[in-house]
């Protein structure tokens, strides 16, 4: 009677591979939480910057202050989703688009997203102390802003408008530092950025519908139901005619004007793709903001490289 024995010869990984997979897998999840490897919504909350910076700076922005709001604007954007995912770490188990965040799966501890809220929002405070005074203390209001968006959803009925405030402040810090003043075209811009955020976040919204009202989560989606198309298409010409504003307020002419032209097509699209408010096509509805951004950034850049 003879006994066979089996050997499991599989190659087995090392204490320094597994170590080092650990890491990786930890980095991949704090890319994750500060939706980096996602830049559309750097992009959403970049543009109304960039429309400033150039306006402000009259298509020569100060290099500094270029560097510094762009670099800003994605730590404090990183930022702020880390702090949304914190305080959406028991509800956003149950939202299908969001239950595989690394803070709800629980592949990250809430102890080490406070750590890199931590840590980005150093970087942001760097960034802004090279700044004027002014400067440095309306950028307290918009760390502020930032900060407390995501608790506005459990109370506030229509948070997308709150998220715009919070988006768009960098418009009038980027009129101060460039300028030392905040003209009126500035807050113009301010208004359209607000009214922007609350027409993308909505569509946004539109895609989580049914699971916000499971879960009791605000959003203007809900508030807006069968006539979230109709809202949707005014706030879309209440932007236009802002930013139409600016270009007056700026005598800018025939390729600033073209630029709305193009960001007006791709409103249209906008709606066709929302029109049977379905999830996948609300969500690149939302995407589709980032060429709207893109349209008025080329028009500023056109009408000042071919002004007279």
């Amino acid at each position: 009677m003879g006994t066979s024995l089996e050997l499991d010869l599989t190659p087995r990984p090392s204490d320094a591979r597994l170590t080092l997979r650990r890491y990786q897998n930890r980095i991949r999840d704090l890319i994750e939480v500060a939706r980096l490897h996602r830049p559309i919504g750097i992009w959403l909350l970049l543009w109304p910057v960039l429309w400033a910076l150039w306006i402000a700076g009259a298509a020569h922005p100060t290099p500094k202050i270029l560097v510094i709001f762009v670099l800003g604007t994605i730590a404090m954007r990183s930022a702020g989703c880390v702090v949304n995912d914190l305080a959406d770490r028991d509800f956003d188990p149950y939202v299908k688009r969001t239950r595989d965040r690394p803070i709800a799966s629980r592949r990250l501890a809430p102890w080490e997203a406070v750590a890199w809220f931590l840590v980005l929002i150093g970087c942001a405070l760097a960034l802004v102390l090279q700044l004027d005074e002014q400067t440095i203390r309306m950028s307290v209001i918009g760390a502020a802003l930032a900060v407390t968006y995501p608790f506005f959803k459990r109370f506030f009925p229509l948070p997308q408008f709150y998220l715009g405030v919070a988006f768009s402040w960098g418009v009038p810090m980027v009129f101060m530092a460039e300028t030392g003043v905040i003209p009126r075209v500035a807050w113009i811009i301010f208004f359209a950025g607000i009214i922007w955020a609350a027409i993308y976040d909505t569509m946004y919204a539109m895609v989580d519908r049914e699971d916000d009202l499971k879960i009791g989560i605000k959003s203007s989606a809900i508030v807006f139901g069968d006539m979230d198309r109709l809202i949707i298409g005014l706030l879309q010409a209440l932007m236009l005619f802002a930013l139409y504003l600016v270009g007056t307020n700026m005598e800018f002419g025939y390729w600033y004007n073209a630029g709305l032209v193009g960001a007006a097509v791709f409103f249209a699209w906008q709606q066709w793709k929302i029109r049977e408010r379905k999830p996948l096509s609300c969500f690149l509805a939302f995407q589709n903001n980032h060429y709207v951004g893109l349209a008025v950034f080329v028009g500023i850049l056109l009408e000042y490289a071919f002004r007279r």
